[in-house]
């Protein structure tokens, strides 16, 4: 196989021997390896130019990201406030002055025991013995230090605070194990709303008719409480449908984990004129 030479015109000689060279094409066809030789040094450089510019332009944007990272750290540093820390300031007590207290002797309320359970301390002292001393009687033996002006200690009676409410008895669920339920189940829900609705006149004589979406909780104890309207008709037909929903009869409350938890409900009333 003969190898393309891009450069050699021996063939445009070879080709136009005894014939007119000054014609056209002879100039034209002897003038194709120099237009080679230059179409291939404007490829070279047009594709070393490309391949620079793709360089210079990668330089640039790997810069400008660094730039921007940079300016969103030192951002965020910034925002991000100082916190001192404020030491509690440190209490001092004043020094309470001796109380004067007059000796005592504690007072044992009489209770029915065995000869053998009943301690020294706790026995009943009898009247004589009392009228033998001048010791007061107290809630305790008390060493008094002023027997003249001091006071009789007496016991300080703590008044039991109602522990708070537990968090499952305030939480309200979305979903529980065993969810609540209208006595007689959603067919009786049904037919309790559509015998206890009472159409308002004043659309009914509009024309006015439609869905009304509801929600409320139901209580621990099946009540219900906090009827909202979700998505509402009419004033008048969403007035009707929280009344309606506060005069319903209690639930079987919902249930989790055994106990019974107060529990958000969704109830849609419709009004649909005959």
């Amino acid at each position: 196989m003969s190898k393309i030479d891009l450069i050699d015109n021996g063939w445009v000689d070879l080709v136009f021997e005894g014939r007119n060279k000054a014609y056209g094409a002879y100039q034209l066809r002897k003038n194709t390896g120099v237009r080679n030789v230059w179409s291939i040094i404007i490829m070279v450089a047009l594709a070393a130019l490309i391949g620079i510019i793709v360089g210079v332009n990668a330089i640039i944007e790997a810069n400008s990201k660094e730039e921007i990272s940079a300016e969103v750290e030192l951002s965020q540093i910034a925002k991000k406030e100082v916190k001192v820390e404020k030491k509690a300031p440190v209490k001092i007590e004043e020094a309470k002055p001796v109380e004067k207290v007059k000796s005592s002797v504690k007072f044992v309320p009489p209770v029915i025991k065995k000869d053998n359970e009943v301690k020294p301390e706790e026995e009943l002292k009898s009247q004589d013995d009392l009228n033998k001393t001048n010791t007061a009687i107290g809630s305790f033996d008390v060493k008094g230090n002023d027997d003249a002006a001091g006071e009789v200690l007496k016991a300080k009676e703590v008044i039991a605070q109602p522990e708070p409410p537990k968090e499952e008895e305030t939480k309200v669920f979305d979903v529980v194990e065993q969810m609540p339920s209208f006595p007689g189940g959603q067919a009786a829900l049904m037919s309790w709303l559509s015998s206890n609705i009472k159409y308002p006149v004043v659309a009914e004589e509009n024309g006015v008719q439609g869905r009304v979406v509801c929600t409320f909780v139901v209580e621990r104890d099946g009540s219900i409480t906090d009827v909202k309207v979700v998505r509402g008709v009419d004033p008048s037909l969403d007035k009707e449908a929280v009344r309606v929903l506060k005069a319903m009869p209690h639930w079987i409350p919902g249930k989790q984990n055994g106990s019974a938890v107060r529990v958000k409900y969704t109830v849609p009333v419709t009004f649909k004129l005959q």
